[in-house]
């Protein structure tokens, strides 16, 4: 779960046990995994979407399949044309982007791509009436528009440093779009677009597939039958995987690894910036006070968690940015330390009762945390946070639902929650912190209130200077060592395995929503079957 508003890419799971998850969605391709064809390919994802229309946020992050943006992103996260015929030319005020189309691209349904698609695309999702939860990312564009049917110009309001990163956009026809409701209408789940693949059926719960286009202007994909089965649970989709129901599916750190000895299959690890923290609700009396956590940031054991829960795969996290990365503020390291933890709650009027777990003002040092049933990541990273709380004299209780059964108690209830993103740190970090976003669906699911942060997060934002941007963003990672807001745990490697058959699969450097987008069927329409 994201404070990148988790809603519009990775919302609406559905429970299931291992006999009714295996029973209901069994072969989903129609026979054995990929159908028995060499040119069909079914893997197991944990999440579906709530939407496929981009107006309301679906593909924003680029690798849709059915969609395509001006730009994407490569196998190095660098950014490439797709739509456009090159990379935008910037003006020396940086406030202007223009772009120039490629011509000859046809939407699905054989009509043709043009720039009137651009500008309906980016001036419908910036509508106030478009519930699209991510249209906050676009705050800096002013204006929109086409030039002739193959130029577009965008005018922002500030010289918003990663604003080309946000043009991977999915690109939506308007001749479709247009004639329905935005948030209601037919789009959402009979997408119409110029991307290399299109929609045959969407079974909620269960399964989408897709068929490769044809007339695709990047070339006909080899795969001509791509399904993703959607599997909440870890353990059914090893399962499903060993049987053969699966070609492929992403599995936590000890389930990827009893695939090891199969010589059929291959195991996948993509770097990622996703990251598991625990939201600590301004709104509870507990996890909202300042001293409980400090206390709880330093009682802690990152290490452990990464030794333990991953088995080495990934690395403590102190922040939303993972060490490594050039916008990671050095010193901001915290070393697990229970007797300094001990001695915060101590010295701020937290005494232990006679059970072990502190009071203060007749209010017990006590909270719950809830993590989504069947992640066994989450599970497992809420036990181990426990345990460690316990230590310190706070009394954490697990427990476990669906997102709507915990979305209406984020504001009171701690959350075992996630995030993260390769681009920009305006990407992850605005929504995640941003006090005016407390609230607002899986944004800021803490209510973080930081005025310092909040003006750190507008100048690096609104500046164009990449010193200031990393003096800005050095600055929250340090306010969060003051007052947390949250207890960020580990960041987390994606381990897929995947049956050994196909060629030219790779992985990119991955955000926390991982799955539909994500994992060595990034670029599926790029694969070819090995001989």
């Amino acid at each position: 779960m994201t404070a990148r508003s988790i809603r519009a890419a990775a919302a609406a799971v559905l429970a299931g046990a291992l006999a009714v998850g295996t029973a209901a969605c069994s072969h989903p391709g129609g026979g054995a995994a990929g159908g028995g064809k060499k040119d069909s390919a079914v893997v197991g994802i944990a999440y579906e979407p709530e939407t496929l229309s981009p107006l309301l946020g679906y593909g924003k992050d680029g690798n849709s399949k059915l969609f395509d943006g001006l730009l994407t992103f490569d196998a190095d996260m660098k950014l490439r044309p797709a739509l456009a015929t090159a990379l935008p030319e910037v003006s020396a005020d940086r406030l202007t982007y223009t772009y120039k189309l490629r011509q000859g691209v046809k939407f699905s349904d054989g009509k043709p791509f043009s720039a009137k698609d651009v500008v309906f695309t980016y001036t419908k999702i910036l509508d106030p009436k478009t519930n699209n939860p991510s249209k906050g990312e676009l705050d800096a564009v002013k204006s929109v528009e086409a030039k002739g049917d193959d130029t577009v110009v965008f005018t922002l309001k500030y010289p918003y440093a990663p604003f080309a990163e946000r043009t991977v956009l999915p690109v939506v026809p308007e001749h479709v779009a247009a004639q329905q409701d935005v948030n209601s209408g037919a789009f959402s789940s009979a997408p119409v677009g110029t991307g290399p693949y299109t929609l045959t059926k969407w079974s909620k719960g269960e399964k989408i597939t897709f068929s490769a286009n044809p007339s695709y202007w990047g070339g006909a994909p080899a795969v001509k039958k791509f399904t993703m089965a959607i599997t909440k649970d870890d353990d059914v989709r090893a399962t499903r995987l060993r049987a053969g129901d699966l070609d492929g599916a992403i599995l936590p750190p000890n389930l990827a690894k009893t695939f090891k000895g199969d010589g059929g299959k291959k195991t996948y690890a993509a770097k990622t910036y996703d990251y598991r923290n625990v939201t600590l609700p301004t709104g509870n009396k507990v996890a909202g006070d300042t001293a409980v956590r400090q206390a709880l940031d330093l009682a802690v054991d990152r290490t452990a968690m990464v030794d333990r829960i991953l088995e080495g795969a990934g690395k403590p996290a102190y922040g939303p940015v993972p060490t490594g990365s050039p916008w990671f503020a050095a010193g901001t390291e915290r070393a697990h330390d229970l007797g300094k933890a001990q001695k915060i709650l101590d010295d701020a009027g937290w005494k232990p009762g006679a059970d072990g777990i502190r009071e203060k003002d007749g209010v017990k040092a006590a909270f719950p945390l809830w993590y989504l049933s069947g992640d066994k990541l989450r599970q497992d990273h809420a036990l181990a946070f426990a345990s460690d709380a316990k230590k310190a004299g706070i009394a954490v209780t697990t427990q476990s639902g669906t997102w709507e059964v915990i979305e209406p108690r984020m504001k009171q209830d701690a959350v075992l929650a996630g995030g993260g993103s390769p681009g920009d740190p305006d990407f992850d970090q605005y929504n995640l912190l941003k006090s005016s976003l407390a609230g607002d669906g899986f944004n800021n699911m803490a209510s973080y209130a930081n005025d310092t942060v909040d003006r750190a997060l507008e100048d690096a934002r609104k500046s164009g200077d990449q010193a200031v941007r990393k003096t800005a963003y050095d600055t929250i990672q340090r306010e969060l060592v003051k007052n947390p807001g949250y207890t960020f745990l580990t960041h987390i490697d994606h381990l897929y395995v995947v049956n050994d058959k196909w060629a030219g699969l790779s992985t990119q450097v991955e955000p926390h929503d991982h799955g539909l987008a994500s994992g060595p069927w990034w670029d599926v329409e790029k694969w070819t079957p090995k001989k």
